[in-house]
């Protein structure tokens, strides 16, 4: 994305009205918080301008056991069906710091009404008091889990997807690409504004660095707080796009699933969601890519107030439907 001499004229209408109240608000930055803070802040803040939890025939509260013991909390949500149905795992977003199963409960809740399917939706564990790559293996052990139990929770263990929006867009993408070593086939990697780069040095990173909600001290305080040094951002479970194997080889992206990727157009991470997009569809993998106008990140918890969310909520639901064989 190339420099934008007033990038603030590019937010819609209604996604400024949103920011301006949000300063108006006065809260501290979460980057002055403590992580426990931070956590409360977010989760207190979480539903205010997200739409209302969809009544759905299921829901269920799961638990999942990690690698290490660690019982590992998640929630079904499912419509009614006389079939098992088709299974989306989803990963919040937060920064791999913030958010919770709670906070993106409603999001979950719209997009097994629309897509009609069933949303397992995971509480791995949160930085700091769990580093990297704690997040990735439970990930990972969540899908493992997940393809072992289906049938006995009434699923259809032989149409899963993995999704997840900003850091749990990261989660789903690395999800997927070791779900292909593995041989394990999925129908859909469902992405919103995934972090995918090492390294926050795109020209969307330095456009958008203020002042569109999700600011580079966010990211920052984020990423010190989840990572154990420097290294591990060259680490492709980090960074799908750019990161390395134990080799030193980045990792080749052949034969991992169809990708739907949708971004905000006002966004740090626009730039490495549209790259990773196009290394993607060069490694010969279906990518469906939608770039939401006038938004920034987060945009799609903001259903009260932000028309566009609905569309991407839509746009994802379609997309997993189709994946699905529309069933």
């Amino acid at each position: 994305m190339s420099h934008h001499r007033n990038p603030r004229a590019l937010l819609s209408p209604a996604m400024r009205g949103v920011l301006d109240r949000i300063a108006r608000a006065g809260h501290p930055p979460m980057h002055a918080l403590s992580p426990d803070q931070a956590k409360a802040a977010y989760a207190a803040g979480a539903g205010v301008l997200d739409i209302p939890s969809h009544k759905l025939a299921r829901v269920e509260d799961l638990s999942i056991p990690a690698r290490d013991g660690f019982a590992l909390p998640a929630r079904l949500f499912a419509p009614a069906s006389e079939h098992p149905l088709p299974v989306l795992l989803y990963f919040h977003g937060g920064g791999f710091t913030v958010g919770s199963v709670a906070t993106h409960e409603p999001l979950c809740r719209h997009v097994a009404h629309l897509a009609h399917c069933a949303v397992v939706s995971v509480d791995y564990r949160l930085a700091p008091a769990s580093k990297f790559p704690t997040a990735a293996d439970d990930a990972w052990d969540s899908l493992a889990w997940l393809r072992d139990h289906a049938s006995a929770l009434r699923l259809d263990g032989a149409h899963l997807a993995v999704g997840g929006d900003s850091a749990g867009g990261t989660l789903a993408a690395a999800t997927a690409i070791a779900a292909r070593d593995a041989g394990w086939p999925l129908a859909l990697q469902v992405l919103f504004y995934p972090g995918t780069a090492g390294h926050q040095n795109t020209p969307s990173h330095k456009t958008f660095a203020e002042g569109f909600l999700l600011e580079e001290p966010h990211i920052t305080y984020f990423f010190n707080q989840y990572l154990r040094g420097p290294e591990d951002r060259n680490d492709w479970r980090f960074a799908p796009l750019d990161g390395v194997d134990a080799h030193g080889q980045v990792r080749e992206l052949d034969g991992v699933a169809p990708a739907w990727i949708g971004l905000a157009e006002c966004d740090p991470l626009t730039d490495e969601g549209v790259m990773y997009a196009d290394r993607l569809r060069m490694a010969g993998v279906p990518v469906d890519i939608e770039i939401y106008a006038g938004m920034v990140h987060g945009f799609i918890q903001f259903g009260r107030a932000i028309p566009p969310a609905l569309t991407a909520h839509n746009d994802a639901a379609r997309a997993l439907r189709h994946a699905f064989g529309a069933r």
